[in-house]
């Protein structure tokens, strides 16, 4: 087993992938805010997650605590923060993470009310190295046969998440989501996994902590 490579082998390299990556988020048509962090907690996720600076999740990690789309409706993982965790701890790569070890997957960003998107490591045994998602509407994992780069382009753009939540969403949901704590999450009563929960307008919404929001959607992998 080869052995670890150290911070300076994947942070200090001379194609860093954030330059462009900090233009897409600068150029993206929908609100995108960059949770800051310091220099030595990125490295330290960098080394965590043995990815160099040259990849999506590596610039995510060593230059950013997070970001945050869509008034934060998508909180997309970097280096972690005081409330939001890194990519390295949701991802159990850490030994702050919860549980013994890898998942199989990397955790790559959470949804307001409780979605998981991950990167296929072997263990969803659905689309190797392509970002899938978990939704608390289905129960299940599916791929959206994209890499993290491409999910991130899509994400920053101005259909994507749109898209992607039309049924999830309702009038007014921006003042509503904006005022969601990092640390916090919104439940949905009746569950968005049963037809009575729709249209979503009509259902009872709570802002709970956010490890609430993933006991309550019922299906928490």
């Amino acid at each position: 087993m080869p052995s670890p490579r150290t911070q300076a082998e994947l942070a200090d390299v001379d194609d860093p992938a954030w330059p462009e990556l900090e233009a897409s988020i600068k150029e993206s048509q929908v609100p995108v805010e960059v949770v800051s962090i310091p220099p030595d907690q990125g490295r330290t996720v960098l080394h965590q997650l043995q990815v160099t600076a040259r990849s999506t999740l590596g610039a995510l990690a060593l230059n950013t605590g997070g970001v945050l789309i869509d008034h934060g409706w998508l909180r997309i993982l970097g280096g972690g923060s005081q409330d939001l965790p890194s990519l390295a701890t949701a991802s159990n790569l850490d030994s702050a993470g919860e549980g013994s070890g890898p998942l199989g997957y990397v955790t790559v960003a959470f949804d307001v009310l409780g979605g998981h998107f991950a990167i296929d490591s072997g263990g969803l045994g659905l689309d190797y190295g392509k970002v899938c998602y978990w939704g608390p509407d289905t129960l299940k994992w599916s791929s959206l046969g994209v890499g993290p780069s491409t999910f991130v382009d899509w994400a920053l753009s101005k259909e994507g998440l749109a898209s992607f939540y039309k049924d999830l969403r309702w009038e007014g949901w921006q003042d509503e989501v904006k005022g969601v704590a990092l640390s916090q999450g919104i439940t949905v009563f009746p569950f968005l996994f049963t037809a009575e929960a729709y249209p979503v307008a009509n259902a009872s919404r709570r802002v709970v902590p956010f490890h609430e929001v993933l006991a309550f959607s019922k299906g928490k992998p």
